[in-house]
């Protein structure tokens, strides 16, 4: 991989938590097939990593956070090639993506346009924290395909399926407040307190049992569509494996001794 394609994704850790920056500001962030791949790359390399317990992603400048797909990539493919890059036997990076935010927590640091594979990395992460002036948006219909990294799906589970099917089959655009109204991001701020917000709250679930946060995570997704009955059977399965390592054990130490827990991760 080129050194300019290496200087539009940004990996920086600081402490417990890993920054993820798309640096490609003069495109709004927007990302070729080998852009996509490399960030599918930086996932699985953070997520592998036992010493990050919350990844923050972020897009650079005050414009976009990212506008997904760089059509002009596309258009400058050819239609043959373009076909066979994203079959259904060879796909983007962006699935791959879409399933690395299991295991690690996600913060979505949204600093502006938030628009078709941009929203789907959003909506990807646990937690959106989002500028006054962001836009957000599955427009892939306007151009005659869809949002197929995870948007179709995810979409209609972060806000009202009404509201969900009408941005999805108009390919319009809402507001930051509209979106928070509808549940779709968590807190709306000015642009200047976007990434501190974004780090306080990784900061909070960094002082937690970081087995126990991923725990937390993963039965939250995989138990989201079972029955009450199945999800409870995920938490006994989560629980159980919990109650034999040692962050278990420092816990109620820790809160016995009047201390704060020293969590260790094991």
């Amino acid at each position: 991989m080129s050194e300019d394609i290496r200087s539009h994704l940004l990996v920086e850790k600081k402490g417990r938590i890993a920054y993820v920056t798309l640096n490609r500001p003069e495109r709004l962030n927007a990302l070729t097939e080998a852009h996509w791949k490399q960030l599918a790359d930086a996932w699985r390399d953070l997520d592998d990593d036992p010493d990050v317990w919350v990844i923050i992603i972020t897009g650079t400048g005050e414009k976009a956070f990212c506008t997904g797909q760089d059509l002009k990539d596309v258009a400058a493919t050819g239609p043959e090639a373009w076909a066979g890059a994203y079959s259904v036997s060879n796909p983007p990076g962006l699935p791959d993506i879409y399933e690395m935010y299991i295991s690690t927590p996600a913060i979505a640091a949204i600093n502006g346009f938030c628009i078709a594979g941009g929203l789907e990395i959003a909506l990807s992460c646990d937690i959106r924290v989002v500028a006054e002036h962001a836009q957000f948006g599955l427009q892939e219909v306007r151009w005659g395909i869809i949002p197929s990294g995870g948007g179709v799906d995810r979409l209609p589970r972060a806000m009202p399926m009404g509201m969900a099917m009408e941005l999805l089959l108009t390919g319009s655009r809402i507001d930051a407040q509209e979106a928070y109204r509808t549940g779709l991001i968590n807190r709306v701020l000015p642009a200047d307190q976007v990434m501190p917000a974004a780090e306080e709250i990784a900061e909070k679930i960094c002082r937690n049992g970081p087995l126990a946060v991923r725990a937390i995570k993963e039965a939250v997704l995989r138990g989201y569509n079972l029955t009450m009955p199945q999800a409870f059977q995920f938490e006994k399965v989560f629980s159980s494996i919990l109650n034999t390592t040692e962050d278990s054990l420092e816990g109620p130490r820790a809160f016995s001794e009047k201390r704060q827990p020293q969590f260790k991760g094991r």
